[in-house]
C-alpha cells in the first residue's frame, strides 16, 4: 500500500470494488455506498490499489492504520546499522613509526565496525611514481588482512590515490 492512499470522499470514481475489515468481498458498488457501509461501522473507506478495475477499496479504521505503519518504519529504522566511512591519510614516503600509528587508527576504525578510507596524498613530482603509493595501499591492506578486506582497490584520482577496506565482520 503506497502513502498517498485516498480516503472516503476523495475517492473520485464511479464505482469501486469494496473489501470489508476481515477481507471478503463485498462487491461492486459507487463510492457512496461504500462510505455510508464504512460509516455504519465508524470506519473509512480506504482505496488500496487504485489501478485495478475498477479500483479496489478496503473498509479500515484508517487511523489505526496509520499508526500501525509508523510504528513498523520506527521499528525497521531502530534495526538498520549506521556505517561511517572513516579517512586516514598518508604521504608516499612516510616514515615507519607513522605508518603503524596511522595503522593502529585504522584497525580501531575498522573495529568499531566503521569502513577505512585509505588516502595517499602526492605533492609535486610524488605523482609521477604512483606505484609507491599503491604499495604503501596493499602494505596497510596486508597489516589489517585478518579484520578487513578490500573493498575498493588503490585508484588514482587527480593527486590523490584512495581504496577503501570494509570490516570483515559485516560481510556476514
Amino acid at each position: 500500500m503506497s502513502k498517498d492512499l485516498r480516503i472516503n470522499e476523495e475517492i473520485r470514481v464511479k464505482e469501486i470494488r469494496l473489501v470489508d475489515e476481515q477481507g471478503g468481498q463485498l462487491g461492486i458498488m459507487s463510492p457512496k455506498e461504500a462510505i455510508d457501509i464504512a460509516t455504519e461501522k465508524g470506519l473509512d473507506v480506504v482505496e488500496v490499489a487504485p489501478t485495478g478495475r475498477p479500483p479496489v477499496c478496503r473498509i479500515m479504521d484508517y487511523g489505526k492504520y496509520k499508526y500501525e505503519q509508523s510504528k513498523k518504519e520506527r521499528e525497521a529504522r531502530k534495526n538498520q546499522k549506521i556505517i561511517n566511512i572513516k579517512e586516514v591519510k598518508l604521504r608516499p614516503n612516510i616514515e615507519d613509526h607513522d605508518f603503524m600509528t596511522k595503522t593502529k587508527n585504522a584497525i580501531r576504525f575498522l573495529k568499531d565496525g566503521d569502513k577505512v578510507k585509505v588516502t595517499i596524498m602526492f605533492r609535486g613530482r610524488e605523482i609521477t611514481h604512483p606505484e609507491l603509493g599503491k604499495q604503501l595501499c596493499l602494505r596497510l591492506a596486508d597489516h589489517v588482512k585478518d579484520i578487513a578486506k578490500v573493498e575498493k582497490v588503490p585508484k588514482v584520482e587527480g593527486r590523490n590515490m584512495t581504496m577503501v577496506l570494509t570490516p570483515i565482520s559485516e560481510q556476514q
